[in-house]
Order: C-alpha cells, then sequence, then structure tokens
C-alpha cells in the first residue's frame, strides 16, 4: 500500500514575497494531488486566500529568532507532525528551519529546505546559522545561481548522503497574462496613479530598499533625458518602504535633485500586479546586488513587456539577453539609460516580437505547474528512499 504524502511547509510569514508565494501555489498544489497539505506560520496578507477546506493552517510564532520560542515550537511541530501524520517537513527560512531540523529528528521525519537567498555569512556563527539549510535530506536551491553560490560558500556543511537540487521558481502564467486584462480596470489605475496617455511609462517595481537599485534607476532617467534627449516618459517606483522612511526621503530628494518630480511617481502598493505590468511600455530591474531568482524579470517577460535588468544574479538566467530584454552592468545607470533608449526607440512590431519571446521563455521554463510538479516528484523520490 502507497504512503499517502502529507507535507508541512513552514515560513515565517505568508506575504507577497517569491518564497511566500512559492509555498501558497504548491500548498494548493499538493492538495489537488490528493497528498496532505499543512502550513506553519506567523500570520500574513496572503493567509486570507488559503483555501481553509484544501490546505491545513497552523498558526505558530515561526517568525521568532528568540531561542527559547524556537525550542517551543520544536515541541508545538513535533506535535502536530505526530498528529496530522506528516512525512515532509518542508522549511522555507532559516529561524524556522532550526525548529524544524530537530522536530524531524525526534519524530524521525523527512527534513526538506529550500534556499531562498544569498543569506548574510560574515561571521562563523553566521554561517552556522544559515548552516541548518544544508542538514536537509534535499536542499533545493532556487536558481541556479543559488546553487553555484551554496557549493562556493558552503562546502564544508555539503553531504553526499544529502541531495542538493535545482528547481527554478515559478509563476501562474495563466495570472500573470495579457489576456486577463480589462481595459476598465487599465483606464481606473491610470487615473489613480496620475498617468497620461501619451507618454511611455518605465515601471520599476520592487520594495524601497537599497539593493534594489532605485538610486541607480532614478540616476539613469537624468541621463536618459541629458544624453538621449527623451524627455517623453513617466517612470513609476512601485513598493512599499516598509518603514525605511530615511531611504524613502533620499530617493524623493535626488528625483528633486534632477528635476524629476513631474515625471516619477512613487506607487507603494498594486494590488493587482498583472494589471500594474500591463500598463508598462518598458519595466525594469535594477537590482545591485545578486537576486536569488528575480521574478520582476519573470513576471514582467509573462506579461510581455521587454524587461531591462542587472546582469547579477538570478536575472542572468531569466532574461534572454537581447531577445526578450536587455541585461547591464548592474552598478552603471548610463549603460540603463543606454538600453532605455533602445527599447523606446523599437517599433510596435519589434516591442510585439520581444514581448512574445519573454512569454515563450517564461513558459518554457518558469511556469507554476512546472515547479509544484517537480517538488512533488522529489517528495515521492525521498519516501521510496
Amino acid at each position: 500500500m502507497t504512503t499517502k504524502i502529507n507535507v508541512l511547509q513552514i515560513i515565517p510569514r505568508l506575504g507577497y514575497g517569491g518564497a511566500e508565494t512559492g509555498c501558497y501555489d504548491i500548498a494548493h498544489y499538493l492538495a489537488e494531488q490528493n497528498c496532505g497539505s499543512y502550513i506553519a506560520t506567523s500570520g500574513g496578507d496572503l493567509l486570507k486566500f488559503v483555501k481553509k477546506n484544501k490546505v491545513g493552517v497552523f498558526k505558530i510564532p515561526v517568525h521568532s529568532k528568540n531561542p527559547i520560542i524556537i525550542l517551543l515550537n520544536v515541541l508545538f511541530l513535533s506535535f502536530f507532525i505526530i498528529t496530522k501524520k506528516i512525512n515532509i517537513v518542508h522549511a522555507r527560512s532559516r529561524a524556522p528551519a532550526w525548529s524544524c531540523y530537530f522536530a524531524c529528528l525526534i519524530t524521525n521525519r523527512i527534513f526538506v529546505t529550500t534556499f531562498h537567498g544569498t543569506y548574510n555569512f560574515k561571521s562563523k556563527l553566521k554561517k552556522f546559522y544559515n548552516s541548518v539549510m544544508l542538514r536537509a535530506k534535499l536542499t533545493i536551491a532556487g536558481s541556479n545561481f543559488i546553487f553555484d553560490h551554496i557549493n562556493e560558500n558552503y562546502n564544508e556543511y555539503l553531504n553526499k548522503k544529502k541531495k542538493l537540487r535545482v528547481i527554478f521558481r515559478g509563476i501562474n502564467v495563466d495570472y500573470y497574462s495579457q489576456k486577463n486584462i480589462s481595459i476598465l480596470k487599465q483606464e481606473k489605475l491610470k487615473m489613480e496613479w496620475g498617468l497620461e496617455q501619451n507618454k511611455i511609462t518605465i515601471l520599476m517595481p520592487g520594495r524601497l530598499t537599497s539593493w534594489k537599485g532605485q538610486e541607480k534607476f532614478i540616476e539613469s532617467l537624468n541621463i536618459l533625458i541629458e544624453d538621449y534627449n527623451v524627455t517623453n516618459f513617466q517612470a513609476i517606483l512601485l513598493g512599499s518602504d516598509q518603514g525605511r522612511k530615511v531611504y524613502s526621503k533620499k530617493l524623493h530628494s535626488l528625483v528633486e535633485r534632477y528635476s524629476l518630480t513631474k515625471k516619477v511617481k512613487f506607487i507603494s502598493h498594486c494590488k493587482e500586479m498583472p494589471l500594474a505590468y500591463s500598463l508598462a511600455d518598458v519595466v525594469v530591474s535594477a537590482s545591485v546586488e545578486p537576486e536569488a531568482f528575480g521574478r520582476v524579470a519573470v513576471e514582467s517577460q509573462s506579461m510581455g513587456k521587454p524587461i531591462i535588468a542587472s546582469n547579477i544574479g538570478g536575472s542572468k538566467e531569466t532574461v534572454l539577453n537581447k531577445k526578450s530584454g536587455y541585461l547591464y552592468k548592474h552598478d552603471d545607470p548610463r549603460e540603463l539609460a543606454k538600453y532605455l533608449n533602445t527599447v523606446i526607440q523599437l517599433n510596435q512590431e519589434e516591442l510585439k516580437f520581444m514581448g512574445n519571446e519573454g512569454r515563450k521563455n517564461v513558459i518554457r521554463k518558469f511556469d507554476v505547474e512546472v515547479m509544484c510538479d517537480s517538488n512533488l516528484r522529489e517528495y515521492k523520490k525521498l519516501l521510496k528512499n
């Protein structure tokens, strides 16, 4: 008799980030495949969309880094694992991963992790803390970039008996599709954001934090005007400052210094990201530090939009350079401006070709169904062995 697969995923908070949406997508996919599917989390905005009749939710403070709470979480998780007959425990962050690691040792269950980023490891203690992500039977890297990062920096924690595998993150290509865009909603959002009809719209999504490169982006807009005499554009910085008021003020001051106040709009949030992408003529991902995967590059391509992204991290794997978009030197606003001008000069036929190539690229490599199916196949292999 085949053992039913019961999977518990653990994530600090179920928000709208890449790790969180991946957890959400896999949870519902598992339920559709007649697996037991559960999420342990402390809360989050995405939680209200979880189909509770399909996915069980266990709310505990797994976001905490307090050692006492981490130990208490070991007990809570062990109890849950036993009562729900969980056989796969999949951790998606370091603090809860420690609780999962010990809970799996106590209950003799299979421990899986996803290595979501290039975690800070400046001290030996921090590196040891991060190493929990490699103490699993299976560690999943979300990109080849992360796979290489693990091999280069955590070699002492790698074990031949344990598996390290790349499974690209995926997005819902049906959700991120031009076919679903309402013209009425487009017009409403244009009015809300104060966008002008006959101007080129440049969109840069991402929370306001220095490593996302908003400063370089604003500099590139000034260069676009000064070097290329391109003035017929409007730029949208879409993302929350998440309490980073000093950085937000810095960006506003930079916009004022370059006399771009009538061209740059700061929008803190958009509930329907496909709608936001649909208003753009070109999308920018200007990260100055490597993205582990880079959802913006993938989402924009799925929407058939040209993407200009920095040539570091996951974007090098997701963008087809000079085909679905352009990769530029990550710390060079002048090169970013050059490629912005290149895209702006393209005719409609060339833009359509670039958009189609991007859409095909995402469907082929980064569809959420592929990601979910790959995870399930790995779970099955672990249970067989």
